[in-house]
């Protein structure tokens, strides 16, 4: 169902990006900062990504649920069937290390299920997106769409997964945000298979990597919030991945009452 927006999505996330960069390339900028400050150059960048991406999605029919707009009570919210979940800039730590891993994520969710989600990456040029009908694809050295079709963009982009021949099993992991638990589901991985490589990634990148096939799992034993992963559960769903809750068959679940979410799991579909 969130076919005929995914180019309203794609053109939010581009031009958010091309904001987020502007402040992020100014050598004026100081990012030696670790909490979101009023008037910071982060809080800036945040700010005019998110009424970027307000401005794109208002013409939808859709409410829309962002990280950096009004949270609504779950008493309104709980009548949304259809909704934006958005992040203008997810990534914030590394953003402030300008180590260029974050991204701008926006995803349609529809009865809980995130069906389309669109991904970008301002620094790098990468862009990744994908409808539950469609598939998934991914985008590079990418910052404009133009005149462009869904389907010329889907002829471009290179579909997801890729049969990645890495070699070993590959666990990619938060390179800010590495709990004891994880480091443990990691000693448990080495034990199950002999040739274990861990990869560390900032932001969303991370769910990015399992349904690209550059990575075979991301365990995330510690705190995110629903915005922090509805666009990159969609991309992952759409290339045949899951984003399943810890020690549970049962994927996340979007719009809830409780906006943070359960620790999870990304890897192939079990079933």
């Amino acid at each position: 169902m969130g076919r005929q927006y995914i180019l309203d999505a794609i053109d939010a996330a581009l031009c958010a990006g091309a904001d987020i960069l502007s402040i992020y390339n100014d050598p004026a900028s100081d990012f030696q900062i670790e909490k979101k400050a009023d008037n910071s150059p982060l809080t800036i960048a945040d700010r005019k990504a998110h009424e970027t991406i307000a401005g794109y999605l208002k013409n939808t029919p859709y409410p829309l649920l962002s990280e950096e707009g009004k949270h609504l009570s779950y008493a309104e919210r709980s009548t949304w069937n259809t909704l934006w979940i958005v992040d203008p800039l997810d990534g914030t730590k590394e953003f402030i290390k300008r180590n260029g891993e974050f991204t701008v994520n926006i995803a349609l969710v529809h009865n809980s299920v995130p069906v389309m989600g669109v991904i970008y990456l301002p620094v790098k040029k990468e862009l990744y997106f994908a409808e539950e009908t469609l598939g998934a694809y991914k985008l590079s050295g990418f910052t404009t769409r133009g005149e462009a079709s869904l389907e010329e963009l889907m002829a471009e982009a290179v579909r997801l997964p890729v049969k990645d021949k890495h070699s070993g099993f590959v666990i990619v992991a938060s390179r800010s945000h590495l709990s004891p638990e994880t480091e443990s589901y990691i000693e448990k991985m080495k034990c199950c298979h002999s040739d274990v490589e861990l990869v560390s990634s900032g932001s969303s990148i991370k769910i990015c990597l399992v349904a690209e096939g550059k990575a075979d799992v991301y365990p995330r034993f510690a705190p995110t919030m629903e915005w922090d992963t509805a666009a990159g559960h969609a991309i992952a769903r759409a290339a045949g991945m899951e984003v399943y809750q810890a020690e549970k068959e049962e994927p996340l679940q979007y719009n809830k009452e409780d906006l943070l979410n359960p620790w999870f799991i990304v890897e192939p579909r079990r079933n």
